[in-house]
């Protein structure tokens, strides 16, 4: 396994990290307070527009887009060490059009789309002229189990019929969300894994009701996580992902590329923290000395080094695999990453709250957000126990 940068890489590389120092990192306070200053808190701030001006100007687009002719047309492996700079802050995905819940949207389309369908919707989100939102999760069911969801869609004459509750519906609340992909049963007697559709949704359709704005450990995304009623929803036949039943496979073909994605921004997240740890240590003194000469914190900073390190090497074999052998090849290394990368960046985080002290658990740091995000992602897009369940499974099998 080769995991060295290809030269496109290196050179994006050298552009991304330019554009963060140059631009992001600047505009992280920025970006706060204009949505601060916004009427709508979840209207986009004018200084990401501007970002993303800049960012296509650059070449920076799309990186995450491996089909040729749409996005960059970068393997995982190369995305992977990109995916890990932006993700050293909060708004870098956005800036560069490389964002949750977009990209996994993007990607259904462009694997799962009809041309009409890519046309309508999946140039405009390219082009970030649009927004859009992912809709699986319910409140009343554990959604972790995709087989338990309730939601319905069922085909009446020219159209499907769509109801059901969703929460942690990602974007919804963006003024510029668009479209709502919508995953519910339109069959509950087929066989258990052909039961689920994925459909499209224009955000604008009667009977869709958003209930409330959730937040994450008492922080709220600009993007919105809603709880949303969706009531006798009507929408053409056309606009079904696929065939009906294909929900479920669609599902498994969008989260192997997007949790590499999570991981190596949780790494970049991880990254910063450690920054942040080693400087605070340095500069910081009690009981007669800067807080690096203590033992504990030279030991917090070593774990974090060597931990980071590991994951990362998980993580590139990850891309590697899906790049070399596709997604089923790469599932127990996918749902490792999935697991391990967000545990480690949440400790090592964690140290760096520690190391802060107040100010860790203050809005004055980036710490507090991170140590949130990371904690949440340990749950979001497949709940760490149900990674764990499928390594073990996969595991066990070579025995039998």
């Amino acid at each position: 396994m080769d995991f060295s940068y290809s030269p496109r890489t290196q050179d994006l590389l050298g552009k991304l990290e330019s554009f963060m120092d140059e631009y992001v990192y600047p505009a992280e306070q920025v970006f706060d307070a204009q949505i601060a200053a916004n009427d709508n808190a979840h209207e986009q701030p004018q200084v990401m527009r501007d970002m993303q001006v800049k960012a296509r100007e650059l070449g920076l687009w799309n990186l995450f887009m491996t089909h040729d002719g749409l996005g960059a047309g970068l393997t995982n492996l190369e995305y992977a060490p990109l995916a890990e700079v932006v993700g050293r802050s909060i708004i870098g995905n956005e800036a560069i059009n490389c964002s949750a819940p977009d990209t996994g949207n993007m990607e259904i389309l462009a694997m799962y789309g009809t041309e009409k369908q890519r046309h309508q919707w999946l140039k405009p989100l390219l082009d970030c002229t649009i927004r859009s939102a992912f809709a699986m999760t319910e409140p009343a069911v554990a959604s972790s189990d995709a087989t338990n969801i309730t939601s319905t869609i069922v085909r009446d004459g020219d159209e499907y019929v769509l109801n059901g509750r969703k929460w942690y519906t990602s974007g919804i609340l963006d003024p510029d969300c668009k479209l709502i992909i919508f995953m519910g049963k339109s069959d509950p007697q087929a066989p258990t894994y052909r039961q689920q559709s994925m459909i499209l949704v224009p955000r604008e359709t009667p009977g869709i009701e958003v209930l409330r704005d959730l937040p994450m450990f008492g922080f709220r995304d600009r993007l919105g996580h809603g709880e949303v009623q969706f009531t006798d929803v009507r929408v053409p036949a056309e606009n079904m992902l696929g065939a009906e039943g294909d929900g479920f496979a669609i599902a498994q073909g969008r989260l192997g590329p997007g949790r590499m994605h999570y991981a190596m921004r949780a790494i970049g997240m991880a990254e910063r923290a450690l920054d942040m740890m080693c400087q605070r240590s340095l500069e910081r003194i009690a009981f007669g000395g800067p807080l690096a000469d203590r033992g504990v914190v030279r030991e917090w900073i070593a774990r974090s080094r060597i931990e980071i390190d590991q994951i990362r090497l998980l993580v590139l074999k990850s891309a590697w695999l899906i790049d070399n052998y596709g997604n089923a090849a790469a599932r127990s290394e996918v749902a490792a990453i999935k697991v391990a990368a967000m545990e480690v960046a949440h400790t090592v985080v964690d140290r760096a709250v520690q190391t802060y002290g107040a100010a860790g658990v203050s809005d004055d740091t980036v710490l507090a957000r991170l140590h949130a995000i990371t904690r949440a992602l340990q749950i979001a897009d497949g709940p760490n126990e149900v990674h764990l369940r499928t390594i073990a499974r996969l595991e066990l099998k070579k025995h039998k």
